[in-house]
Formats: C-alpha cells, sequence, structure tokens
C-alpha cells in the first residue's frame, strides 16, 4: 500500500501562485511515476503534470509554462508549483502514483485550488 498526503492548497487571486505538495509513505517500492490530476465541479478528472524516473515530465497544454512539477527523492514528495493561476485552474487537485509491481494507481485525498478572478 502507497499513502499520498497532499497539501497547499487554497485560495488566490487571478495571477498568484500556490504550490502544492504530495508526500509518499507506505510500499513505495517500484514506483514509477507521480503526477498532478485535477477535477472541476461537473468535468472530468484531467492529466495535470507528471514525472516518472529518471525525471522526465509532461504537462497538459493549459499549464505550460505555469506551472512546474518536481520531486524530492530524499523526502519522497513531489511539487507541483503553479504561477500565474487562473480561475479556470480552480478545482480539487489529486495526487498520483503509478506502482509497477503490483501494477496500480493510488490516489491521494485531494486538495482544493481556488482562484478567484
Amino acid at each position: 500500500q502507497v499513502q499520498l498526503v497532499e497539501s497547499g492548497g487554497g485560495l488566490v487571486q487571478a495571477g498568484g501562485s500556490l504550490r502544492l505538495s504530495c508526500a509518499a509513505s507506505g510500499s513505495i517500492f517500484s514506483i514509477t511515476a507521480m503526477g498532478w490530476y485535477r477535477q472541476a465541479p461537473g468535468k472530468q478528472r484531467e492529466l495535470v503534470a507528471i514525472i516518472i524516473n529518471g525525471g522526465n515530465t509532461n504537462y497538459a497544454d493549459s499549464v505550460k509554462g505555469r506551472f512546474t512539477i518536481s520531486r524530492d527523492n530524499a523526502k519522497n514528495t513531489v511539487y507541483l508549483q503553479m504561477n500565474s493561476l487562473k480561475p479556470e485552474d480552480t478545482a480539487v487537485y489529486h495526487c498520483n502514483a503509478e506502482k509497477l509491481i503490483p501494477k496500480r494507481a493510488y490516489w491521494g485525498q485531494g486538495t482544493q485550488v481556488t482562484v478567484s478572478s
């Protein structure tokens, strides 16, 4: 089992910044990728950013140039630095970990990000 604990959400004005953190614990052996997804009311959950072992990253087009995902392996923590926030970034942000052995995905409880105009 892998436990993911998110922090860092909140209310911010448009143009502001927030940094989300996701700390992983438990059976973290063979985690191959960690990422952030978000779900706005009435919408499907969507990928925001992902970082795989080796450091390669991938971003949704809507956040490229504004968000940065990073990882601290010593702390088993992944971060999402969000700059130039827009009202359309408002959503519940969920941390995700992809484990290879056994193959399954783990999710955090989610943290609310609200961007006011």
